[in-house]
């Protein structure tokens, strides 16, 4: 669903059309926006109202009110309730399923994209967030992610990836094995966002564990309304930069 608030009156419309539809049944419209924004990962992005909360929503309405031109693309539907903020719908679309690693998000990314078409950003959540969880390879999670970004960049060679330095889960889970994962992953992602950066596609590195804490989450590792603000205002605040 794309928005410019300048041809706000025609969007809103179109909206309000749309959105009864079941967009589970058809596959999705590709997008015309200079700005596709393609939110991926898993649960976190997903979110699970009213148990837990995704960051898109809080991040949606900044967008919105910083009168930023986006879509956001994906091939899954929210089906949970979200009120509508200044006259428009929120755009459910994304690309997060939970529980998933980052082995089943590389396997099956191309033919989303088939779908949707190629982004134009790519908020890239928690990567290898459900590996470290399951306790599964942190060398094939790396392997991982360093494949999802040659997809995307295949896809779109000027894609701009925002990649995230994951929020934490509760300081009682971030013991032995997952604290030492989730350590070097932190470390790991800085590298990867180097050495994927090419002179036309930036992979830029959003800190979501700097200031993060056990308030800010729902359950063990999902966002509540504080800390999926927390996580929407350190998206926006390098997304506002990128739009310009």
């Amino acid at each position: 669903m794309r928005y410019n608030l300048i041809r706000y009156t025609s969007l809103f419309a179109i909206i309000f059309l749309l959105a009864g539809c079941d967009n589970s049944i058809e596959p999705p419209i590709p997008s015309d926006s200079d700005n596709r924004i393609l939110p991926l990962g898993a649960s976190r992005v997903e979110g699970a109202r009213p148990n837990f909360e995704s960051y898109r929503y809080e991040l949606w309405k900044q967008l919105i009110d910083g009168a930023k031109e986006f879509d956001f693309i994906g091939t899954v539907d929210d089906e949970a309730n979200y009120p509508a903020y200044n006259g428009l719908t929120f755009d459910e679309d994304h690309e997060g399923r939970g529980g998933w690693t980052s082995g089943q998000i590389n396997a099956n990314l191309e033919d989303w994209l088939s779908q949707t078409g190629a982004p134009d950003i790519v908020l890239f959540s928690s990567p290898g967030g459900n590996d470290g969880l399951q306790n599964l390879s942190y060398e094939e999670a790396i392997a991982n992610i360093n494949s999802i970004i040659d997809i995307l960049q295949a896809s779109n060679p000027s894609v701009t990836i925002l990649i995230e330095k994951l929020a934490p889960a509760t300081s009682d889970r971030m013991v032995g094995d997952l604290k030492t994962y989730f350590e070097r992953m932190q470390e790991d992602v800085v590298t990867i966002a180097t050495e994927q950066s090419t002179s036309s596609s930036q992979v830029i590195v959003v800190d979501m564990s700097t200031g993060f804490d056990d308030s800010f989450l729902a359950d063990d590792v999902h966002y509540n309304e504080a800390g999926a603000k927390f996580i929407a205002d350190r998206y926006y605040e390098v997304l506002s930069q990128v739009l310009e």
